[in-house]
């Protein structure tokens, strides 16, 4: 492991997660769990299979990630973080919210996957309407959809479609994000490409109050 040489926290911290991926990897622990080597590859779109394997032994020395032996039916090996690992998830969303505004210029061949908004919107969102009944709302782009459903107060995520989502959103991941924060307005969002099924007011029960 290569190192800064200096005592300094932010300098030891990023002597553990500042190669490149290695934060990406986390990012995809945090959000799905415990995954298949196979299935961690999917999350990371562009990452060569020998670069993948070294960030993830680097990262198993640190004690950030462990692997661990699923049992049948799984029958397979599992990556997942530790609990040191786990606490980089503040860390991973400020660095998100310091790094949103550069997402107002997407380059013309940036990947994305729709589980990447889970984080943003478990830290983000809330259930404005807690003595409402349960409302969900299905995110389609990108690959796998996302549910986020709203009840009792809380907001809780869950990678793949909904059943009779009370509302469904697809379109550009720019678009939706902006209506899902509430930084774009719904009906100029629809001109310009968004698609819905469903209540769009629902997304007034989930939108951030400032």
């Amino acid at each position: 492991m290569r190192s800064y040489g200096q005592f300094c926290a932010m300098a030891k911290a990023l002597d553990l997660v500042g190669d490149r991926w290695s934060l990406l990897i986390v990012r995809e622990l945090l959000i799905r769990g415990p995954l298949r080597y196979t299935d961690l590859r999917q999350g990371l779109p562009g990452i060569a299979t020998n670069l993948l394997a070294q960030r993830l032994e680097g990262l198993e020395k640190t004690g950030i990630l462990r692997r661990e032996y699923a049992p049948p039916p799984i029958a397979t090996t599992l990556i997942d973080l530790t609990a040191r690992g786990k606490e980089l998830e503040s860390v991973l969303f400020e660095l998100g919210k310091w790094g949103a505004p550069l997402l107002a210029k997407p380059g013309n061949h940036d990947a994305f996957c729709g589980h990447w908004l889970a984080l943003p919107a478990k830290h983000l969102l809330h259930d404005q309407t807690p003595d409402g009944p349960p409302v969900t709302l299905e995110i389609r782009s990108g690959g796998e959809p996302l549910s986020i459903e709203a009840a009792g107060g809380s907001v809780h995520f869950r990678i793949g479609p909904a059943k009779n989502p009370d509302l469904a959103l697809s379109g550009t991941p720019l678009l939706m994000l902006g209506v899902l924060m509430g930084k774009r307005e719904f009906a100029s969002a629809c001109k310009e490409g968004l698609k819905y099924e469903g209540d769009p007011n629902i997304l007034r029960r989930l939108q951030p109050t400032a």
